[in-house]
């Protein structure tokens, strides 16, 4: 397939309304129909393709999203690096609503879904030791302090599986890990992206406090994450916008396109 693009986003359902000359592009992969099509447009020097990985109409729940198709999507069309911003809940109160987080490792407590593009018959065990890659997660750190927006530059995201939000239980166990973000998507959608030799990015818009803050904070709901969500898209969109125009061509400052090379003997 020609290459239209060298730089995914996913959840872009608002982001790409504002780029100009916007190509759609409708894919089916070898794992199924993706969440939506693809809309490229152009920031920078760079071609841009964006996905809303929740679809257009937001319908797909978290659980049911098919982050291989997703991913593949991407690769298909030519990215070498895709960032994956999402809405999250802090486990800890130095992480307030409104804050940013630059996570670099996550932890799976998701169930039953389809987490890796290898199969067999080679047996493959790509490293997740590091999940987000370094040069990525520079820049992000980087616009954010540019742009005056508080930021957390490291920080483990907990992957639910949702629909449901956490217990109070559950969550006060997160929280006594010192994990500092909860989360329904973060996986396996970032450690895909780094199978298939492209660098990964995570950027989680804390919405809430999760219900572990016993006595500190209302449990939290679905109205609440919106809202809040809402009202920090414009510093999500400032960010990504001047973060991608300051990417280099080549990422040679990283190892991501090795991934699948280095996890063979």
């Amino acid at each position: 397939m020609e290459k239209l693009a060298d730089i995914g986003v996913f959840g872009g359902s608002g982001f790409y309304s504002f780029l100009d000359d916007i190509q759609e592009v409708k894919m089916d992969t070898p794992y199924g129909m993706p969440s939506d099509s693809l809309f490229i447009g152009k920031i920078g020097n760079h071609k841009v393709a964006f996905m809303p990985r929740h679809g257009r109409s937001h319908s797909i729940m978290p659980h049911l999203i098919n982050y291989r198709a997703n991913v593949w999507a991407m690769k298909e069309v030519g990215c070498k690096r895709v960032i994956s911003p999402c809405a999250a809940g802090s486990l800890q109160k130095h992480v307030a609503p409104g804050h940013f987080v630059i996570c670099d490792q996550f932890v799976d407590w998701t169930d039953g879904r389809k987490s890796t593009i290898y199969e067999g018959p080679v047996c493959t065990h790509p490293s997740a030791a590091d999940p987000y890659c370094p040069e990525l997660r520079k820049l992000a750190i980087e616009s954010a302090k540019e742009l005056g927006i508080t930021i957390h530059e490291t920080g483990t995201v907990v992957v639910i599986n949702g629909p449901r939000f956490s217990t109070k239980s559950e969550s006060k166990f997160f929280t006594n890990q010192g994990w500092e973000v909860i989360n329904m998507t973060a996986f396996p959608e970032a450690y895909l992206v780094k199978e298939m030799d492209m660098c990964p990015l995570n950027i989680s818009l804390i919405t809430d406090y999760d219900a572990g803050l016993v006595g500190d904070v209302p449990p939290v709901s679905h109205h609440e994450v919106i809202q809040v969500f809402n009202s920090n898209i414009d510093n999500l969109k400032k960010l990504l916008f001047n973060m991608i125009e300051k990417i280099p061509a080549d990422n040679t400052n990283c190892n991501c396109a090795n991934t699948s090379a280095s996890s063979r003997a």
